[in-house]
């Protein structure tokens, strides 16, 4: 297989990216497509639809041994579950599926088509394998969600100081709701560690105490 294209995101490093795709609805993505296809026809209809689906790659995950074991963060990182029964990064395979909105496709500049996601939860520079428009048939009400429905998400207060959420501009919604959904991994308690995320070209430097989690400083 061959990426058709590459995502750009505010996330250069892997900490802080929403385990899921779709929890943070206001996290941009853009789509770059390579140029075998940068063809707008093959969009044609694309934009009639809500939301895809993106195939992507786990490209910055070091080469390691299959397991057939991973420990899922939503379950505290202690407990063992079988890796089809997760989204773990570590697969045989460094295959990703996410669901993600169609906000606009621009046909018109340079290097159009460029399609533009909400919701993405994908490193700045993931390949992109393919691109499937999400259909009718894909929604199941009477689905089960096994294991995930044990352990809600968590929802933590975000407080930032005004003068720091300034330096955030048009950013400061996607990293407030990044940041309630508790970034660090759940097996982490430490009130007193300060913690660092990149994100939207700054370094967001924080604390989580309790249920608040704290921004010091961002540079």
């Amino acid at each position: 297989m061959k990426p058709i294209a590459t995502i750009l995101t505010d996330f250069p490093e892997k900490f802080g990216i929403p385990r899921q795709s779709g929890i943070v609805e206001e996290l941009e993505g853009k789509i770059i497509f390579e140029p075998p296809y940068r063809n707008a026809d093959a969009l044609r209809g694309l934009e009639q639809f809500s939301h895809l689906w993106l195939i992507w790659e786990f490209s910055a995950n070091e080469e390691k041994p299959f397991s057939p074991t991973v420990r899922p963060p939503r379950l505290g990182g202690n407990t063992r579950m079988g890796v089809f029964a997760t989204r773990s990064p570590f697969r045989p395979n460094r295959l990703g599926l996410s669901s993600v909105s169609l906000k606009h496709i621009d046909f018109e500049c340079a290097q159009a088509p460029v399609i533009y996601v909400g919701g993405a939860d994908l490193m700045n520079g993931t390949p992109i394998f393919d691109i499937k428009p999400y259909v009718q048939a894909d929604v199941h009400e009477d689905a089960r969600f096994g294991f995930t429905e044990q352990v809600a998400f968590a929802h933590l207060q975000v407080h930032i100081p005004e003068a720091l959420a300034a330096q955030m501009g048009e950013k400061l919604p996607a990293l407030v709701k990044v940041l309630e959904n508790k970034p660090i991994p759940a097996y982490q308690s430490d009130p007193a560690r300060i913690y660092g995320m990149a994100f939207a070209q700054k370094q967001i430097k924080f604390r989580v105490v309790g249920d608040t989690l704290e921004v010091i400083d961002i540079i």
